[in-house]
């Protein structure tokens, strides 16, 4: 896809996450929404995979650690054609395959299970060093929020994928600077987060994670550094395209309201229509 197309992508993935998120009455909105061009640059332009078979040796995998943003991830993996979109409304629903945290065998397309955060970079590091092992060509990505950079568990995953020079592992952090009990600066100081990593043995990029051609850019970046893992540092907006949303940590784990949405699905009806017009 180029940009214009991923734009217009980006946005209808926008409006089905708020449609499913009011139709579920429960999940989380800041996160998705800031993450969807990052997401929908993976999926319609970066990872190797095949919708009709998900299950492919050779496939990409993507790890998320976040699972509490799932909404962007089963609403890119439903656009990609891995299952049929109608489907993204039983979010949450009694039996649903839509889980309120990702589970890796309900879903094609799901890679792991997380709920718990601190615990996808260590799964990520594991599938990574077997492919290592095996000479195999797929790469992992794994995308991680910045509150849950406060786990220990990421500094030992991070350690490991340092010491076994897991090159083929991009780990894609969430800058978005709000947790579920507000900005993570005052919960607990990240920074400075690059020279952290880098003292770990990482490649760090940092990029606009609005921009698809910064985006592009840094994720094929990272495919060409084959001495080290790399982490890419994505600064979003949390609630991005939703303007009552975006930089608002109560909107970590909120869902709106009817009246909500319908302020929130115009604004986005405005901007796809925007888009359309700049690039005709």
């Amino acid at each position: 896809m180029n940009t214009k197309q991923l734009e217009l992508k980006a946005t209808d993935i926008r409006a089905d996450i708020i449609d499913m998120l009011v139709e579920a009455g429960s999940g989380h909105s800041a996160g998705p929404l800031g993450m969807t061009d990052v997401f929908t640059a993976l999926y319609f332009n970066i990872l190797k995979i095949d919708p009709e078979k998900p299950d492919w040796a050779e496939r990409d995998r993507l790890v998320l650690s976040c699972g509490h943003i799932c909404p962007v991830l089963y609403t890119v993996l439903a656009h990609r054609g891995f299952f049929r979109r109608e489907e993204l409304k039983t979010l949450r629903k009694f039996g649903s395959r839509l889980q309120g945290h990702p589970h890796n065998l309900a879903l094609p397309g799901i890679e792991n299970t997380s709920g718990p955060l601190g615990q996808g970079l260590s799964q990520a590091c594991g599938m990574a060093y077997a492919a290592k092992l095996d000479a195999s060509k797929w790469r992992v990505y794994c995308v991680m929020s910045d509150g849950e950079q406060n786990e220990g568990q990421v500094w030992e995953a991070a350690m490991f994928a340092g010491k076994y020079n897991l090159h083929n592992l991009t780990a894609i952090i969430d800058r978005n600077n709000i947790q579920i009990d507000g900005f993570t600066e005052d919960v607990m100081p990240l920074e400075p987060i690059v020279e952290k990593y880098q003292a770990f043995g990482w490649h760090v990029l940092e990029m606009d994670g609005h921009n698809f051609e910064d985006i592009i850019g840094c994720l094929r970046h990272a495919k060409a550094v084959f001495e080290k893992p790399t982490v890419i540092i994505a600064h979003t907006i949390p609630g991005k395209g939703v303007d009552f949303m975006e930089n608002d940590y109560h909107w970590h784990g909120k869902t709106p309201k009817s009246g909500e949405a319908k302020l929130a699905l115009h604004e986005l009806r405005t901007l796809r229509g925007k888009i359309k017009s700049e690039h005709e």
